[in-house]
């Protein structure tokens, strides 16, 4: 059940020589019985996302840092970004889907120049040698396009890169087809994904160039010709997986000789033969310009089949290296050297973390950053699954050195798994097999390493009878997506598979708000999953829970951030949804009941008494059964709770309620517009040494600050009076684009100038924006202009900020 491998002694290398490192590796027996501590109540969560396509790749199924989930297709990578609309009142889950299609052109891999390809292939084909030829038709890495075979067509991986990486912030897409083409996409305008770089196409014209050699002092293989030569430069160039690292900072040397710090992410790419290309990317990423370096490694692993990062800091300094698993058992960790990279070291050896040539294929791996309560340190919590069991290996770096703990967890599943995955915040790891069985692990540190308490989640009390093919856990923990489809019914298989992507919640509305009252993170976008579990429990209620506003009024009270006062914010947003009725109609569907003019009613025509009396009663009675109807389409529940129109008495406290909760949500939004204003203020008064118009209307914002005698704040006075100084009795107002008349600062949201032009307010800088073309944040809360060429570089700065109102990025 469980054993434990001696690996390498490894040792860590950085600018300087440092001590090795031992390697202690214990036996440990992990503790497989389901456990009574840990309750998980699964619910199933509206709506369910069907797929155009059926799912295809090993790992179909991944979840975003920024909240979206990528499903890879046989025609498409179908594309869910989840949202915490604060302006409907539905309670099923906002999605906004996209997707990123397949070429339409199949891949051929760069060998050689066109014509001698062409020929070998055809020598190929057609040799006499049946183990050649029929190796050479068989293979679909060297007949892409398939000829009398079906295309290879759709995506064999996808992978998100941390948040911060594309233009906006958000997270780029690397997307690998069943044909061996790697590239990486980015959603811009979240319409569209625009494919940035083509990693396939760049590797294979680096290798041409290089005569197919990983560097100078390698001596030259065959030609082209010989089959094993035509092979080996397939497998060099045939990836099976690719991750992301985490955002690293490298030093960039200016034409002044200054150094300054560069953001920069690393892309490693699982090859057939083993080895593995890590491409460094400049950030933010928009394009083949950004590619900083790209070094090849070896690792030695014959038959790979996955890949991971691992990073672990200890006294401030991180290490990283790459954790590589085979289709034959061994699973290890590769020392990767990160130049010029801060405060990074690595190993010069790698660690062995299992060596056993079990015939258990590596299927996933996930490396999870925990904190050891016993040992007082950090650790790395490294699971993989193998077959139907969980692989986990616990490193820790102690005075003894990097001690690595290992075994299996088995029990959990009569099937392969198929799927797993881990909630990075509490080390909570899930797997599911086919047969519509997820299991939870929750590691429990002991005094050596660890043991996990597990429980069974059956999909088939939630969802019916389904088969599973693979899950997502959301960042924070709150949600878990799984690809399911019809199962067996009365002992019989479904005719037709119906690819859906279904989600159940994995934690109450209670643990959701403890998370977000007590986060680090303090940013709401990057707590969307948390956020829709509070949304879903207000919408339903009606009201906020009183524990809630007690805990996060003595947060404000006592601590004064930004973060509480936008939470408080979203509270009452989600609340005034509740209290509003609900539609009749849907608004986007037409009215078909205009009214019509009869014969009768129509000019110089007279109507008798009965054609009135008969005319009344069968509007009448039209009008009860489309009332009928429509009430059909009505949530119950805000019947129940509404008062009907008709009740006057009602009406008024209900009107009374909504009026009191908008003036509560517009008292709240002027204190978070205060507070960037003097955000803004700041940046103006460091930035501007003399008197200097900034383009940002600075005059105005002071005066808007002032200009409330109830608002009393020191720190705003002190900053204005300053600012006041520093601009000699100038005022630099804005002046419209039309007329040239001044644009008076009397409103945070637009500028009218006497003629009555209005411009809308950016809501970063408070300039207006004079153009036709602005941007606007992902909720619609604001809008912002566009950074210019003549901006410095602390007001493009300002630019590339969130929504003041819900920390959403802004396109």
């Amino acid at each position: 059940m469980a054993a434990a491998e001696r690996g390498g002694s490894p040792s860590l290398s950085a600018g300087e020589e440092e001590p090795p490192l031992g390697l202690d590796s214990l036996v440990e027996e992990a503790a497989a019985a389901p456990s009574a501590g840990f309750r998980l109540t699964a619910v199933r969560r509206e709506p369910a996302v069907k797929l155009q396509h059926g799912v295809s790749g090993l790992e179909p199924l991944a979840w975003s840092e920024d909240h979206r989930v990528s499903v890879s297709t046989a025609r498409s990578i179908a594309v869910l970004e989840q949202l915490s609309d604060v302006h409907s009142g539905g309670q099923e889950m906002v999605i906004h889907r996209t997707a990123v299609p397949a070429p339409s052109a199949a891949c051929f891999l760069k060998v050689g120049p066109k014509k001698e390809v062409a020929e070998c292939k055809e020598k190929f084909a057609s040799s006499a040698d049946p183990t050649v030829s029929q190796t050479f038709m068989l293979d679909r890495v060297f007949n892409p396009e398939g000829k009398s075979l079906p295309p290879m067509r759709g995506f064999k991986y996808s992978s998100w890169s941390p948040l911060g990486c594309d233009a906006n912030g958000r997270c780029l897409l690397a997307a690998l087809t069943m044909d061996n083409r790697l590239t990486i996409h980015a959603n811009l305008n979240r319409l569209q994904w625009v494919q940035l770089v083509d990693l396939t196409e760049i590797y294979g014209e680096r290798l041409y160039e290089a005569s197919y050699r990983l560097s100078k002092a390698d001596t030259p293989r065959g030609e082209l010709g010989d089959f094993s030569e035509f092979q080996r430069r397939h497998s060099m160039q045939t990836p099976v997986r690719m991750e992301w690292s985490g955002i690293c900072t490298t030093q960039q040397v200016k034409h002044n000789n200054e150094c300054r710090d560069v953001g920069s992410v690393l892309l490693a790419v699982l090859f057939e033969n083993g080895n593995i290309a890590v491409w460094q990317f400049q950030l933010p990423f928009l394009g083949k310009e950004a590619i900083t370096s790209c070094n090849t490694i070896e690792s030695g692993i014959n038959s790979p089949s996955v890949l991971s990062w691992w990073e672990y800091e200890h006294n401030n300094r991180k290490m990283s290296g790459l954790i590589v698993g085979s289709d034959f058992g061994p699973v290890k960790i590769l020392p990767v050297n990160l130049k010029a990279v801060k405060g990074y070291f690595t190993l010069r050896q790698p660690v062995v973390l299992w060596q056993e040539m079990d015939q258990l294929p590596v299927h996933s791996i996930k490396c999870i950053p925990l904190y050891h309560p016993y040992q007082k340190c950090s650790c790395s919590l490294v699971v993989a699954a193998r077959g139907p069991y969980v692989f986990w290996c616990l490193l820790l770096i102690s005075k003894a050195g990097l001690n690595v703990h290992n075994s299996h967890v088995t029990g959990l599943h009569s099937l392969p798994i198929v799927s797993l995955t881990a909630d990075k915040q509490n080390g909570t790891v899930y797997t599911c097999s086919s047969d519509g069985k997820v299991r939870q692990l929750i590691p429990i540190f002991t005094d050596v390493a660890l043991k996990f308490e597990h429980q069974l989640i059956k999909l088939s009390e939630v969802f019916g009878s389904v088969r599973t093919h693979g899950i997502a856990v959301s960042p924070c923990g709150a949600y878990l997506a799984i690809i399911t489809t019809e199962g067996m019914t009365n002992g019989l298989h479904p005719v037709n598979k119906n690819y859906q992507v279904q989600f159940v919640t994995l934690k109450t509305f209670e643990e959701a708000a403890a998370q977000l009252l007590e986060s680090s993170v303090q940013n709401l976008f990057r707590q969307v999953d948390l956020t829709d579990l509070v949304r879903w429990k207000i919408l339903k209620d009606k009201h906020i829970p009183q524990f809630l506003q007690e805990a996060l009024d003595k947060k404000i009270e006592s601590c004064g951030s930004t973060y509480f006062w936008r939470f408080k914010l979203f509270l009452l947003r989600i609340l005034y949804q509740s209290m509003q009725k609900a539609p009749s109609e849907v608004m986007w569907r037409p009215s078909h009941e205009d009214a019509k003019i009869l014969i009768s009613d129509s000019p110089g025509m007279g109507s008798t008494e009965e054609d009135q009396e008969e005319g009344t009663s069968k509007q009448a009675s039209k009008q009860s059964l489309c009332d009928t109807g429509k009430g059909m389409d009505i949530d119950d529940t805000a019947d129940d709770s509404l008062p009907q129109s008709s009740d006057i008495g009602g009406r008024e406290p209900m009107e009374e309620k909504l009026l009191e909760i908008q003036a509560q949500i517009e008292a709240v939004e002027m204190h978070l517009t205060r507070e960037h204003m003097k955000r803004v203020l700041g940046e103006v008064y460091l930035h501007t040494w003399i008197t200097e118009n900034t383009s940002i209307p600075t005059r105005g914002v002071c005066d808007f600050l002032m200009s409330d005698d109830g608002y009393d704040d020191r720190t705003a006075r002190v900053l204005i009076g300053h600012i006041l100084k520093k601009m000699n009795k100038q005022t630099f107002p804005e002046h419209c684009s039309l007329c040239k008349e001044i644009l008076p600062f009397t409103d945070r949201k637009q500028a009218v100038c006497s003629n009555g032009h209005i411009w809308l307010r950016c809501f970063l800088t408070y300039q207006s924006c004079q153009s036709l073309v602005y941007r606007r944040c992902l909720l619609h809360d604001s809008i912002a202009r566009h950074p210019t060429p003549e901006d410095p570089e602390w007001i493009k700065r300002l630019l590339q900020g969130p929504c003041t109102f819900c920390d959403s990025p802004v396109f």
